[in-house]
C-alpha cells in the first residue's frame, strides 16, 4: 500500500501486517457473500438473527465507529447511558438486511470503510495514540486504548464475524469459506 503523505513509499513493518491482517479477516467475510442473491444475503439461517449481509453492515459500522475513536477519541462512539430506543432499534438494524438494501450496496458501503481505515494505518503518526475509552458496561473502568490496540480489536472482530458468516452460509447452502 502507498502512504498518502509519502506518495510512492510503500507501507511496512507493523502497518503492513496489521493492514494484511485486516485484509485477509475482510476476504474471508465478504467470501461468504460469494454468488448470493439479496434475499440469500438477507435469509437467517441458523438459531442466530445474523444474517450476512447484516453481518458484513455490523462489522462495517464496527470498523467505522473504531477508526472515528482513533482520530476522534470516545466522543467518537456516542454515551451509552444517553441510548435511547430508537437508538437500541438502530443498532438491531445492522444485523439485518432492511427494505431497498442490496448486498452490493452494503459490500460497496463495507468496502468504502475498509479503504478509509487502511488510509488511517498508513497515514496516522503514531499507533501509540491513545484515548480513554467510552463509559459502558463492556468496558473496563479508566482504561485506554492505542490505536494499535483498536485496530487489534477490529482484526478480531472481523475475525470472528467471518466465522459467523461462514456458518450461516453453509447452513444456507452447504458452501464453506474454507476447506
Amino acid at each position: 500500500m502507498s502512504d498518502s503523505t509519502n506518495p510512492g513509499q510503500t507501507v511496512t513493518g507493523e502497518r503492513a501486517d496489521l493492514l494484511a491482517a485486516l485484509a485477509k479477516q475482510r476476504h474471508f467475510l465478504r467470501f461468504t457473500t460469494r454468488d448470493l442473491t439479496d434475499e440469500q444475503a438477507g435469509e437467517r439461517t441458523t438459531a442466530s438473527a445474523l444474517c450476512l449481509g447484516g453481518l458484513i453492515k455490523h462489522v462495517a459500522s464496527v470498523e467505522r465507529n473504531w477508526a472515528a475513536f482513533i482520530v476522534e477519541g470516545p466522543s467518537a462512539m456516542g454515551d451509552f447511558d444517553a441510548m435511547t430506543e430508537a437508538d437500541f432499534a438502530a443498532r438491531a438494524d445492522e444485523f439485518r438486511m432492511l427494505p431497498g438494501e442490496t448486498l452490493a450496496g452494503v459490500l460497496k458501503e463495507y468496502a468504502a470503510v475498509a479503504e478509509h481505515t487502511d488510509e488511517l494505518v498508513a497515514t496516522l503518526p503514531s499507533l501509540d495514540a491513545d484515548h480513554p475509552l467510552p463509559s459502558a458496561p463492556w468496558f473496563e473502568p479508566g482504561a485506554r486504548w492505542s490505536a494499535r490496540r483498536v485496530l487489534l480489536h477490529i482484526v478480531a472482530e472481523t475475525a470472528q464475524h467471518a466465522g459467523h458468516a461462514d456458518i450461516i452460509r453453509e447452513s444456507l447452502d452447504g458452501a464453506k469459506s474454507m476447506g
